[in-house]
């Protein structure tokens, strides 16, 4: 299957995935691309570094259930990491190969991770840009941290971690989670142009689903158990999950690499496309 680039509508999991294959022709290991959000799409990253990383590479992109253009469970709770995990391991095996690389950017590199622990055997290399820490304390410090060195009104001395972080978001406006998520100001809106253009709406569902999933083992206990080569990326100027989550995860892996990229803020490939592209293609080789 996947034999010629272009788009396609693939079951997984009795859902219906979008799949988009690039660089068909390069005839590489492919490396499948798992989008953040959680609940977002990969329009953006199509437009950025994705096509110049199918200039070298076989780049294949999906997207998770209700997320984008695959379709939504009928349970809104149906978005657990085991769900996620399934839904990648019937795409896999559709897909031809025994192993492939995975990129994973923010949330997608958290899952990233959930994937190669869970199923070890499909995996060659992985590429974690930005990488989340959903379960993490350390995150939430850091949008809250994030969240003041631009300009967010002050939160209450007597408040918790989980009181701030909830009050931040809360009452966060566009101008300022564009200020929290990127360095440059044109490039924000350029993402923000896009995100219209794409039509495409992150529910919310997912990361309310995930949230409550206390079933969930600690991601950041299993690290240590999870064995292929990584490649971590992170903008200097990350505020959302930032050097601090990243570090937590090269500490952790058995064999990573962790890359800081001097311009960019949490979405490097589209500040630093080629920087970026240099850097993954150089692993992958």
């Amino acid at each position: 299957m996947f034999k010629e680039n272009g788009e396609y509508k693939v079951m997984s999991n009795g859902l219906s995935h979008w799949v988009k294959v690039e660089g068909r022709e390069r005839d590489t290991m492919p490396i499948v691309v798992i989008h953040g959000g959680p609940g977002g799409n990969h329009y953006v990253f199509e437009r950025t570094a994705g096509f110049m990383i199918a200039k070298e590479r076989t780049i294949i992109y999906y997207e998770q259930r209700g997320c984008g253009r695959t379709d939504k469970p009928e349970d809104d709770g149906d978005y657990r990491i085991a769900d996620l995990v399934e839904d990648f391991k019937g795409l896999h095996r559709l897909l031809g190969w025994e192993k492939v690389d995975l990129l994973g950017y923010s949330f997608g590199a958290e899952l990233a991770l959930e994937i190669a622990y869970t199923l070890p055997n499909t995996v060659n290399r992985l590429v974690l840009s930005a990488p989340s820490m959903m379960q993490s304390p350390l995150q939430k410090l850091v949008q809250i941290s994030g969240f003041v060195s631009v300009g967010a009104p002050g939160i209450r001395s007597d408040a918790t971690i989980e009181e701030a972080y909830r009050g931040l978001w809360d009452h966060a406006d566009t101008t300022l989670v564009d200020k929290l998520l990127f360095q440059d100001p044109s490039l924000a809106a350029m993402n923000r142009k896009w995100w219209e253009e794409s039509a495409l709406i992150n529910t919310g569902l997912m990361m309310r689903a995930l949230e409550n999933d206390t079933s969930r083992p600690s991601l950041e206990e299993r690290l240590s158990d999870i064995p292929h080569p990584a490649l971590i990326l992170v903008g200097a100027f990350d505020r959302n999950t930032g050097i601090p989550v990243a570090s937590l995860i090269h500490d952790r892996l058995q064999h990573s690499a962790l890359t800081i990229l001097s311009k960019s803020a949490h979405f490097p490939d589209i500040e630093e496309p080629e920087v970026f592209t240099r850097y993954v293609c150089s692993f992958l080789r």
